[in-house]
């Protein structure tokens, strides 16, 4: 059982405890316990509560979550800039909608990742410094060159090159959200690295049939 899933039949077990029990508590009698399943082929034991939440695991944030909420939070932005683009020169509706659904995910998830590192600033692991963008390129990112021939395209030739583009934007966003899954340690940064992992790899097979 994992530890979110103990810390849920604690609060569980909290809230079913009746009004006559209250009392009992009070005088320090109270024997409070958890049924905590055992692992494949285990059978299932009794832990108390405070047992339970000392099984709660530490999410303190390593760099990797860090890296991973600067990182996508640039990555995101150029998607942003790119979607930008279609309702001037997309001739393709389907791509304009696609631009809209892009932005309308995105956005918010910019938002809640800067949110994150100004809430977890004070849990930087020392030595843990901002990622250098430049040494190293980002997964997916479109060069400064391809950018300009996106703005520089219009109707049908723009949706095309958008297309090209978006679909290897994706890919390098799902390949740096399998990274934080795998390297990271916040739990909070692991839920929005899976949604990105569900919600692109989603697009990315809607474009591919484009």
């Amino acid at each position: 059982m994992t530890g979110l899933a103990v810390t849920a039949a604690v609060l569980a077990l909290g809230a079913c405890e009746s009004e006559s029990d209250a009392p009992a508590k009070s005088k320090g009698t109270s024997t409070a316990s958890v049924v905590a399943p055992g692992k494949p082929g285990e059978p299932a034991r009794t832990i108390s509560a405070e047992e339970a939440a000392k099984s709660v695991p530490d999410d303190t944030p390593n760099d990797a979550d860090f890296g991973y909420a600067e990182m996508m939070i640039e990555h995101h932005k150029q998607a942003l800039t790119m979607a930008a683009l279609s309702p001037d020169r997309a001739s393709s509706a389907k791509v304009k909608a696609l631009s809209e659904r892009i932005a309308a995910a995105q956005k918010p998830e910019i938002t809640a990742m800067q949110g994150w590192l100004k809430n977890n600033s004070k849990d930087r692991p020392k030595g843990g410094g901002h990622h250098e963008h430049g040494s190293e390129p980002m997964p997916g990112m479109a060069t400064e060159v391809q950018l300009k021939q996106l703005g520089a395209s219009k109707g049908k030739a723009f949706d095309e090159l958008f297309l090209k583009l978006m679909i290897v934007h994706h890919q390098g966003a799902v390949t740096m959200a399998t990274d934080a899954v795998s390297s990271g340690n916040n739990i909070l940064i692991q839920e929005m690295a899976n949604d990105v992992i569900a919600q692109q790899t989603s697009e990315i097979g809607r474009m591919q049939k484009l």
